[in-house]
């Protein structure tokens, strides 16, 4: 009997193990383990871009600059230690991926409300989804349960994160290489229609290109010049830099894309162009792509189960 017992006891050990290892994300992950963590996200967010609008953008940049480096784990937002280098000084994002403070607010209130129950990969999900609606973005039902990791890889961030130097060929197969489609690719881009960029993201283009406005270059010039100023910004979106829409496309059938990356979409000879031109004739269909793009990133490699960590302090391993 006592056999029998300790055999079903075993069974029942193993094949909790195996579910815990498969587990999937879901929608309701936080329903009963802390009840307030979604609108402790949404009020802490609202606040920081009331406070300086291009947060929102900043928000939605760390989830996928997270995402693409070795799964949706938050170790974009490790601080370098003595046994790794963490990310934020990659090329992609040294001088460039910003919000931290945000998030560190954030994670300071789930902490209180829920010690040590949400992780710092979902933070950047939920905030990534509540920047995009404020802003005037489309909603989507973030699914839930991810682990953070306990490192973080430098040499990966370099190599996974398109630069806005990428050809469309470059663009599809980074995507490509994320179980991305060439649909998830547009749809995603549609997020520059926030935020802003740095000089040096599209010196290059406003001076050496031959595809851009002419009078559209002339007006970047003026404020990023051959050389210095670096750090000089510009609106991805010069008409609605802090409104989420479709001008975005709507400005590359005009030559009018900021980055190089950008008008490769439409660059004469891509196969994405009619999805660009799909996107900016109709907000409905790009809003409802994003979203979907949006859900099926936040997919890539998650660590569920015993996996990873719930970190206490977003910054470090615990």
């Amino acid at each position: 009997m006592a056999s029998s017992y300790n055999l079903v006891l075993l069974i029942l050990v193993i094949a909790g193990a195996f579910l815990e290892s498969n587990c999937k994300l879901t929608k309701n992950f936080y329903k009963c383990k802390c009840p307030k963590a979604l609108s402790i996200v949404q009020e802490e967010v609202i606040a920081a871009i009331k406070n300086e609008t291009r947060v929102g953008a900043s928000l939605l940049r760390l989830h996928f600059h997270d995402c693409f480096v070795n799964g949706c784990d938050a170790s974009v937002l490790l601080d370098d230690t003595s046994s790794f280098v963490g990310e934020k000084t990659a090329v992609p994002n040294n001088n460039s991926i910003r919000g931290f403070e945000v998030v560190d607010r954030i994670k300071a209130k789930l902490e209180k409300a829920c010690p040590g129950v949400v992780s710092c990969a979902d933070l950047l999900a939920l905030a990534a989804r509540e920047s995009t609606v404020y802003l005037g973005g489309p909603p989507w039902k973030v699914r839930l349960g991810r682990r953070d990791s306990t490192t973080a890889s430098r040499s990966a961030a370099n190599t996974s994160i398109p630069p806005p130097t990428s050809n469309i060929s470059a663009l599809i197969s980074s995507f490509s290489a994320q179980g991305l489609s060439l649909r998830d690719l547009v749809a995603l881009s549609g997020a520059h229609t926030i935020g802003r960029a740095r000089c040096t993201s599209f010196r290059s283009r406003i001076y050496n290109e031959s595809t851009i406005n002419a009078a559209f270059a002339r007006s970047l010039q003026g404020s990023c010049p051959r050389s210095g100023s670096d750090n000089n910004l510009a609106s991805l979106d010069l008409q609605t830099p802090t409104h989420f829409d479709n001008l975005y496309y709507k400005n590359l059938l005009k030559e009018k894309g900021l980055l190089h990356s950008d008008n490769e979409l439409y660059n004469g000879t891509s196969s994405t162009e009619k999805l660009v031109k799909k996107f900016a004739n109709n907000t409905f269909v790009f809003f409802k792509h994003f979203a979907k793009a949006m859900v099926k990133m936040g997919n890539i490699h998650p660590l569920t189960g015993s996996q990873g960590e719930i970190r206490t302090n977003c910054r470090r391993v615990n």
